[in-house]
């Protein structure tokens, strides 16, 4: 029986994994620097919005955007707590403080209320997930940057394609980050991009991008192997005893295949060459991904469907509806105790479920939350959230054979 997984580049097709097999041949492609304007153009259009801006990934963007606003060292950006150290750490490389806000249970995004009880003087910019595709509760969080004069971005690394009562999320503050990540809503291994309707924005933006260099051959060697390693080896390698796992480690540890996050960004220490311009390989990759958005997010919503239709499980509280929103995953909530035991259940049937935004509070769950800045007890609903949160898997890869396999798991799950 296929293994059905969460994660390792989940949108990966056929046609993608042969684009990148093409890449790996011709390294005099890989770094050309003319196709950037291109994929920017089609985002531009897109949102649509007046300037985008390609980086190697979404936290070199956000990173990007925060150094652009000139903000003193030691401004206070609040951002929810359940989120990823690739959204913390850039705030504080930035020398910024991060101020970590409660969310919602029911949304898994920022709690409001929390918000505006946490706005200090040193308050400069509020930064919004999207959790998973669904819209914050923009109309109050724009009333609150306006209220107290801050500067409203927005973290669309979920959220691809969503809306918000008509209007596309990306658009609705000062800036916008992306991410092309490995498990995000289109994929090319690493990359993001950074969007503004504000001019001056745009152009620091354009400047930062400028300085940045091209990553280096192996680099790019590393993320194209990626969508072709995964798909041929790991993947089908998965169900047989854990060999796919292994044989993913292996491939990491020896430097065939990069990490999403490196050892140091758990420890809150920035890389060596981090920053760097999205290359024309991975470009690539992004733009054939990104042809593709409306039919993967059509299946997300599909998937979504059938799980909102056929999960019975009383112990489970579903995700709200809501027009607009999309499913990067379908967050589930076990109402009685942790979801260790049912995960274990799910691998031992071939399904893997565990996507690391589970356990802490700041993902993935062996990040050092401490020195992210955030003390335990300061955020409970986020820490009892990240304590019972199951993901399920909505990509263009799960049939709907597979999904219907998750809900006959789930469906008869007791937890005895």
């Amino acid at each position: 029986m296929d293994p059905i997984l969460i994660s390792l580049s989940p949108n990966t097709e056929k046609d993608d994994v042969l684009l990148a097999l093409k890449l790996l041949f011709k390294p005099w492609l890989w770094k050309k620097n003319n196709r950037a304007e291109k994929l920017e153009e089609s985002f531009r259009k897109r949102l649509p919005i007046n300037q985008a801006i390609a980086f190697n990934s979404g936290r070199t963007a956000l990173l990007a955007i925060l150094e652009s606003l000139n903000l003193e060292k030691g401004s206070e950006v609040l951002l929810q707590a359940f989120t990823c150290n690739a959204v913390v750490n850039p705030v504080r490389w930035t020398g910024f403080k991060p101020v970590f806000v409660d969310i919602n249970e029911k949304t898994l995004n920022i709690d409001p209320v929390d918000l505006e009880r946490k706005i200090s003087p040193a308050s400069r910019v509020i930064l919004v997930q999207h959790t998973f595709g669904l819209a914050a509760d923009m109309e109050k969080v724009s009333d609150i940057c306006q209220k107290y004069n801050l500067i409203l971005i927005e973290d669309c690394a979920h959220s691809l394609g969503a809306t918000d009562q008509g209007k596309r999320l990306g658009t609705l503050g000062k800036a916008a980050f992306f991410s092309f990540g490995r498990d995000k809503v289109i994929s090319s291994v690493y990359g993001g991009l950074a969007a503004t309707d504000d001019d001056e924005l745009g152009k620091k933006l354009k400047e930062f991008q400028s300085r940045l260099p091209q990553p280096s051959h192996f680099w790019i060697y590393q993320q194209l192997l990626h969508p072709v390693l995964t798909n041929l080896l790991v993947i089908p390698l998965y169900g047989l005893a854990g060999m796919g796992k292994w044989l993913l480690l292996c491939l990491q540890r020896i430097g065939l295949l990069s990490k999403a996050v490196r050892r140091a960004e758990k420890r809150g220490e920035k890389p060596a060459g981090l920053d760097q311009k999205m290359p024309d390989a991975l470009i690539q990759l992004a733009e054939n991904q990104f042809q593709k958005l409306d039919r993967f997010i059509a299946h997300q919503k599909e998937i979504a469907r059938l799980y909102d239709e056929n999960l019975a499980n009383p112990e489970l509280i579903l995700p709200p509806a809501r027009s607009g929103r999309i499913y990067l995953r379908y967050p589930l909530l076990l109402k009685n105790g942790k979801t260790d035991k049912m995960l274990d259940e799910a691998r031992r049937k071939g399904i893997f479920l565990d996507d690391g935004w589970r356990k802490t509070v700041i993902t993935p769950p062996d990040t050092d939350q401490a020195r992210m800045g955030y003390r335990a007890g300061e955020c409970p609903v986020a820490e009892r959230t990240a304590q019972r949160i199951l993901n399920l898997p909505t990509h263009i890869n799960v049939s709907e054979k597979k999904a219907r396999r998750i809900v006959d798991f789930l469906n008869n799950y007791h937890g005895d």
